[in-house]
């Protein structure tokens, strides 16, 4: 349900930081857990022990023992806030007093912040007037008991719990379903309330996609909220990780990577961005082997129209994106965290780890993942080379789910590669380039290899171009075919008003490669610079041009401060661009100084 940090967020222990001397945690029993089902009370896992905020990550070790079982499973922790010895460093403590927040505690009576001591929380009846002026009806039917028959409960969260359940009557009698139970007296913030409100309206309108849990109906009275959804009864991708040994061969690996790109992929053209995607969040249909995966827990995630920019720092600590916790982000978010699985499945460990959450963020923000010990060196250079494309702290440089799809390590030709919006915002973007920028696009999409034409070949086609053109209705058909009611509240079709030069053109497949390729995607290339040098000679041939250095600063839109660094990009000789400033022309300057930015 949670929007900013968790939805589950309570503060019922304190553990000292790992490296104090004397440093303690309180030993708790551990009940075995039960079987994961489906989303479970608001964060989305079938467990008796859940962490109570969204950055707790799975603390397995770091390499997988042969033979571990899957149940009960170490992935979750006893709830738990740490208590600082001193001020916590960025981007801690924000996250930190972003979770009280989120509970809805002031500086009253009774609080913990991240360096106190304590460890209450607010009672339901203790809320003040505020509480008891929220709104709790949300306009849901109100006869769940007469429809269905609750059975024994599977999973439990802060908020409420989750259990199975058989349809009375009706396209769903006698058929199990799992119901999600969330309670009203928790719901103490405005802003919890419309978390839960929104989380019903992101599975109710993404319903319909093979990897995605199928939402089948939301009921409400007094005290819950139920939340009717497609029983799965296969248990936790991490179980199945942790049953291997901790490690997939890369055919399974790959098996499970496709799927989860491929609704993410979904998700993406949708505007919805997951948030917390990670090895707990997907269940299996079945018990068997070659079971679909299905992604739960749609509790942290949010609409974001395209060029939108997110700033709630929400997540899991291990799974985490750089940009989440710099607080803008969008969907790249999650490619991130699709990356962080693929690690996993290779190879039995994480790639960023530390005994604390500050210790993790700051390995999220500054360490890159290994990719060199064992047993990296006998996995192939295409794995190696998705994960790093997956991993890469500059989202701009990420690929995007469906451009991960044809990569080569998963490109199959019989499987189809679904719309990405990136190729809107990159076309929206050329229609309003300069002449000089897409001149220079242009000799870049000349030098470009096969394997980045098999993406855009498939976007092509996808918007169906006739005599081999396309033109903003080819946009607009294809968008609007791939439409749900998620899409709708996202208004990611917006977009379409910004393309509407497209109106009065037709782009080639050529002119086509030129608008959608990004510069920064074929930057994190190993192959770069040679693509760079084609293209620049490229460049040279067809679009060089005597320009000066106030144009050329009107050009990338900055001041007169910059000139100083913008006479080495043109040659003294004839006037023209160099390739360094051709290689700044493509990527843009980004001049810190506010000063310097033209006006």
């Amino acid at each position: 349900m949670g929007h900013c940090c968790s939805k589950d967020a309570v503060v019922d222990s304190v553990v000292k930081d790992d490296n104090n001397a004397g440093s303690t945690v309180p030993n708790r029993p551990r009940s075995p857990r039960p079987s994961a089902v489906v989303a479970n009370g608001t964060n989305g896992r079938s467990s008796s022990n859940t962490p109570t905020h969204s950055f707790t990550g799975s603390p397995w070790q770091s390499t997988y023992p042969a033979g571990v079982p899957p149940t009960p499973s170490p992935a979750r922790t006893p709830r738990r806030m740490f208590k600082w010895p001193f001020p916590p460093p960025s981007p801690a403590k924000p996250i930190m007093s972003a979770i009280l927040t989120r509970q809805g505690k002031g500086k009253g009576k009774g609080n913990t912040t991240p360096t106190g001591t304590g460890t209450g929380t607010i009672p339901e009846d203790e809320g003040g007037d505020g509480e008891r002026a929220l709104d709790k009806s949300f306009g849901y039917q109100r006869n769940f008991g007469s429809k269905y028959e609750l059975g024994k409960e599977v999973g439990r969260g802060h908020f409420g719990h989750t259990c199975w359940a058989k349809g009375k009557k009706g396209a769903l009698k006698n058929q199990p379903v799992a119901v999600k139970i969330i309670s009203k007296a928790k719901m103490t913030t405005a802003i919890s309330i419309e978390d839960v409100r929104r989380e019903v309206k992101l599975l109710k309108g993404l319903c319909g996609h093979q990897h995605m849990v199928q939402f089948h109906d939301a009921f409400e009275d007094d005290q819950n909220v139920y939340i009717v959804m497609e029983l799965c009864e296969g248990g936790e991708l991490l179980d199945r990780i942790l049953s291997r040994g901790g490690r997939y061969t890369e055919n399974d690996a790959k098996s499970i990577i496709v799927q989860i790109l491929s609704v993410a992929s979904f998700c993406h053209l949708q505007g919805v961005v997951h948030r917390d995607l990670k090895p707990e969040n997907f269940l299996f249909s079945t018990k068997n082997e070659d079971s679909p995966l299905k992604v739960i827990d749609f509790g942290l995630s949010d609409f974001a129209r395209p060029d939108q920019r997110l700033n709630d720092i929400v997540g899991s600590a291990y799974y985490v994106a750089p940009e989440v916790l710099h607080r803008s982000y969008n969907v790249e978010a999650d490619i991130w965290s699709i990356g962080v699985i693929t690690y996993i499945l290779l190879c039995g460990s994480r790639p960023f780890f530390a005994r604390t959450e500050s210790g993790i963020f700051r390995s999220v923000l500054r360490a890159d993942p290994n990719l060199n010990d064992s047993p990296w060196p006998s996995i192939s250079p295409e794995a190696k080379d998705f994960v790093k494309r997956l991993l890469n702290k500059d989202h701009r440089k990420r690929m995007t789910a469906s451009q991960a799809l044809t990569h080569p390590w998963l490109l199959d030709e019989n499987r189809a590669v679904p719309l990405d919006i990136l190729i809107y915002k990159l076309v929206k973007s050329y229609l309003r380039a300069s002449p000089l920028k897409r001149a220079a696009l242009k000799a870049l999409s000349k030098a470009l290899t096969e394997d980045e034409l098999v993406y855009l070949r498939a976007q092509f086609d996808l918007l169906e171009p006739k005599d081999g053109c396309v033109s903003l209705d080819n946009f607009r058909t294809a968008l609007v075919k791939n439409s749900t009611a998620a899409m709708k509240e996202s208004r990611v079709l917006d977009i379409l008003d910004t393309m509407k030069p497209l109106s009065y053109t037709r782009l080639t497949f050529e002119e086509f490669c030129a608008a959608a390729i990004s510069p920064h995607q074929l930057e994190a290339l190993e192959g770069w610079e040679t693509i760079a040098s084609t293209a620049f000679e490229y460049f040279e041939l067809e679009g060089n041009r005597v320009i000066s250095v106030d144009a050329l600063a009107q050009e990338m839109n900055v001041g007169p401060s910059a000139h100083s660094i913008l006479k080495d990009w043109i040659r003294g000789t004839d006037g023209k661009l160099n390739f360094l400033g051709y290689a700044k022309l493509l990527h843009g300057l980004t001049i810190r100084s506010s000063n310097t930015r033209h006006h």
